[in-house]
């Protein structure tokens, strides 16, 4: 039910012509879970796992995203348990339309880009320094560009987080949260492109 609220307020939105589907912004964020044993079960969400983010240690699940680059809207949605890479859920992010991707280095494949790549077409994955080596400076500059634009795929988790105050998952298993994000993503859609609505 929750997905198809999301692809109905998708819709509304494509058909108010908010949404473009040319470009598409992938990204991740981790969702915290109790840690705690506290609770009727006497243990950790099986289902949620740790991951490392920098030096610190995270313990829960990831929202996956694919974010419209015109509206910055999400159009796609996946969550798994934290531990998965980000690169790992790639396809389920993209609508198949697009003549631009945006992504961090944490989604650097030279295999992907290679089937991305076409007439009009641009990759803008974050570029990586070769192992040993400093990153080369024409590419330090794309990067700045890239970063600019990648910088809209924020706004979702933000509007989810601090708008919403989801910091922390609500149920216990990956199916439950899952289909919470879509509901919160649908509203934060809408939440982004309020003042366009009632213009």
């Amino acid at each position: 039910l929750t997905e198809a609220i999301f692809a109905e307020v998708n819709a509304y939105l494509a058909n108010k012509g908010m949404t473009l589907r040319s470009g598409t912004l992938v990204d991740a964020t981790i969702i915290d879970a109790p840690s705690s044993t506290k609770n009727k079960a006497k243990a950790r969400d099986p289902e949620m796992s740790s991951t490392k983010k920098g030096n610190d240690w995270y313990f829960g699940m990831k929202a996956h995203v694919g974010v419209d680059a015109e509206s910055g809207t999400v159009h796609s949605l996946e969550a798994t348990t934290a531990k998965v890479h980000d690169s790992r859920v790639w396809d389920e992010l993209l609508h198949g339309d697009e003549t631009s991707v945006w992504a961090d280095k944490g989604y650097v494949s030279a295999e992907r880009e290679a089937a991305f790549t076409g007439p009009g077409k641009v990759w803008g994955v974050m570029r990586k320094a070769p192992k040993g080596s400093d990153l080369h400076p024409i590419d330090a500059r794309i990067n700045r560009i890239i970063a600019m634009v990648r910088a809209r795929v924020e706004h979702p988790f933000r509007v989810i987080k601090r708008q919403f105050g989801y910091v922390k998952t609500r149920y216990r298993g990956l199916a439950k949260n899952r289909a919470q994000l879509f509901t919160l993503f649908a509203l934060g859609n809408l939440f982004l492109v309020r003042r366009r609505l009632m213009a």
